[in-house]
């Protein structure tokens, strides 16, 4: 199991255990989201966003960072967990972190060139190209985010990404994914997938979490209605106070 941080362990919602998601059932959750309680897009990729930087901020605050500045590379694929990895980043730069975004192949979608933008007039920077591992030491990254391909793990996907799925298995620096580590089945598990040490999943873990076992493990998802939650029997547990995340 994941350590806590500070000695603080997460109050249980119940004494069922926490459900554990198919791919299926994250899709039908997030339809029934849009759907028949009328969340957008846009509104869910940014509570998902803030979310993540505000799971980053407690595992790694800045005054821990080794290194002067506290740098961070986020890399993003095309898909929706591209653009969460683009809000996460714009939250860590107002959180005074500094962020460098690798967006190898952007997407077309009006949203997502939204929040594009918004990085760009935080003056965050994009990098044309994914540096190497000795250069991701030298260039004094502290962390790396994993927002490439979350739920998209189309074999397709993967191959379009495959380099960076190489470099992220072999840094040494920490890596954090967001939802599914890439290269990761979302059901069957991690194969021959990077090893993050923070996972942060939405919503609800998906069930390639069980093969987790890196240092800390976070869900984000509190504003999922109580009636979805009862209806999928997710089981979730309380959230701290008024967290929007909690540490599992």
């Amino acid at each position: 199991m994941a350590s806590t941080i500070h000695g603080v362990e997460p109050e249980t919602g119940g004494n069922e255990p926490l459900k554990f998601i198919s791919k299926e059932e994250a899709k039908e959750l997030e339809k029934e989201l849009y759907e028949e309680y009328r969340f957008g897009q846009q509104q869910l990729i940014e509570i998902a966003g803030y979310s993540c930087a505000m799971a980053i901020t407690k595992a790694y605050p800045r005054v821990s960072l080794h290194r002067k500045q506290p740098t961070i590379l986020v890399i993003c694929g095309q898909e929706q967990n591209g653009a969460i990895g683009l809000v996460c980043a714009r939250h860590l730069r107002t959180f005074g972190y500094e962020p460098t975004i690798y967006y190898p192949k952007r997407s077309c979608k009006s949203i997502f060139l939204d929040f594009t933008v918004q990085c760009e007039k935080l003056d965050i920077p994009f990098l044309s190209y994914l540096p190497n591992e000795v250069q991701l030491i030298n260039d004094a990254y502290n962390l790396i985010i994993d927002a490439v391909l979350g739920l998209s793990d189309e074999a397709g996907l993967k191959e379009l990404y495959c380099n960076i799925l190489s470099t992220m298995k072999h840094v040494k620096i920490p890596v954090i994914s967001i939802d599914v580590p890439s290269g990761w089945d979302v059901e069957n598990g991690k194969g021959d997938g990077i090893s993050p040490e923070v996972l942060i999943s939405l919503v609800a873990p998906k069930k390639c979490a069980t093969q987790f076992s890196g240092k800390y493990h976070f869900l984000a998802g509190r504003y999922l209605p109580y009636d979805l939650q009862k209806k999928y029997d997710l089981n979730l547990p309380d959230y701290p106070g008024t967290d929007c995340i909690v540490q599992l």
